[in-house]
């Protein structure tokens, strides 16, 4: 939405907009590139217009997409997945990502997977073998073993110590609203 305001500001022709990408049907000069990159910014969004940064957000955006939004489990594994989807070569988009990111595209799958489980548990709306069932884990303990490898803690930890943060919060509000 910012993105499409601040072209239609700028009264700039744009065939599409979605997450991550903007199609033009024509060039944009390089004063207009300059406002839009400006205004991005203040909207805390950044312009890019070289092609591997650009792989390189169609890779995490793919992966996001696939951890947070999707409810159905790819049916083959991540690297067939990622090259059918960005129509690239696996190996290529392996090598850039690693390049750019500093990580393989595998630890940044898992680390959004473990995030989620993350948020997950702190909903406290589905218990652990729905998690797993979610997530695409082949079970409670397949997801408590990477879980525990990702953060150091059981999944059961986790909640315990988010339940024990939440509690001495509301104790200290309770004990300063007596002070009062």
């Amino acid at each position: 939405m910012v993105v499409n305001s601040e072209l239609e500001k700028l009264g700039v022709h744009h065939i599409n907009v979605k997450i991550g990408e903007a199609e033009f049907d024509e060039s944009l000069l390089p004063e207009q590139l300059n406002q839009l990159n400006d205004e991005l910014k203040k909207a805390g969004l950044v312009l890019m217009n070289d092609k591997k940064s650009i792989l390189i957000e169609k890779i995490k955006s793919a992966i996001i997409e696939l951890v947070y939004f999707s409810e159905e489990q790819i049916r083959m594994n991540l690297s067939d997945f990622l090259s059918e989807k960005l129509d690239y070569d696996y190996t290529y988009l392996a090598n850039l990502f690693s390049e750019s990111c500093g990580m393989t595209i595998e630890r940044f799958y898992l680390t959004n997977k473990i995030e989620r489980v993350k948020e997950l548990i702190i909903y406290d709306e589905l218990n652990l073998s729905e998690i797993a069932y979610r997530m695409h884990y082949s079970s409670v303990a397949h997801l408590s073993n990477q879980f525990k490898k990702f953060t150091g803690l059981t999944p059961t930890g986790f909640k315990m110590l988010k339940n024990k943060s939440h509690s001495s919060i509301d104790n200290e509000k309770a004990h300063n609203s007596a002070k009062n």
